[in-house]
């Protein structure tokens, strides 16, 4: 039986094997390292956040394991970026934790739930590292505005504040914010460090249920969280 590793374990440079069955080619090995982590892919959904590895993937290596050095499954083969329809050196793995996480809420719940504290704040693509030196600081994620009645709110965040942390966990870009508020259990609250006119500051903050948050935003461009 193969044992599932921990994805966020993983670094870039990290040598891994792709196991699958590419062309009809059963129980084919492809080796390669992580190219890149916390990749987006155009179409792929907010909390998808890909392993990129440039170990050989191509049609039939779909669901296969991406294999650690150690033997654990740190991700599930899932897509190609190609022009040709086939491997072109750079693939991408659904990461362990995240496979982890959908399964075990789906066995207790019924369903995943994801978690928010009710903010919106700029795409990744419109992120300018002028604003940010606006605002005193060298990363992070400008709050553009707080849903009336939601946690963010009843903790005393503001359009304007810049999240730079989470949990002691620095916060680089929205995908960060997003992966560590989406994951964290309902009803449990994390600690936010956020930077308002060029002061530090800190809140306690409850994690709601998204989609009881966002029912009506869902559609909209703006990125939420």
């Amino acid at each position: 039986v193969a044992e599932l590793g921990n994805s966020d374990s993983v670094n870039v440079g990290d040598w891994v094997l792709a196991v699958g069955s590419p062309f009809g080619l059963a129980e084919t090995v492809t080796a390669g390292i992580i190219s890149a982590r916390g990749r987006d892919l155009p179409g792929a959904g907010q909390f998808q956040h890909f392993l990129q590895t440039d170990a050989a993937i191509n049609p039939g290596n779909s669901g296969g394991p991406l294999v650690s050095m150690a033997g654990e499954v740190i991700g599930m083969s899932t897509a190609i970026v190609t022009q040709r329809g086939t491997y072109e050196g750079v693939g991408f793995a659904l990461p362990s934790n995240t496979a982890i996480s959908v399964y075990n809420q789906i066995i207790k719940h019924g369903r995943v739930s994801r978690g928010s504290i009710g903010v919106e704040f700029q795409n990744e693509s419109l992120q300018n590292p002028a604003l940010l030196r606006a605002y005193g600081v060298k990363q992070g994620v400008v709050i553009t505005n707080v849903l009336s009645g939601t946690p963010a709110e009843k903790a005393g965040l503001k359009s304007g504040d810049v999240i730079v942390a989470v949990e002691g966990i620095p916060i680089k870009a929205g995908n960060d914010l997003v992966g560590k508020i989406s994951e964290t259990p309902v009803g449990q609250k994390v600690r936010i460090k956020y930077i308002r006119d060029g002061k530090e500051m800190e809140a306690m903050v409850a994690i709601a249920e998204r989609s009881e948050l966002f029912k009506w935003v869902e559609t909209q461009i703006i990125t939420t969280n």
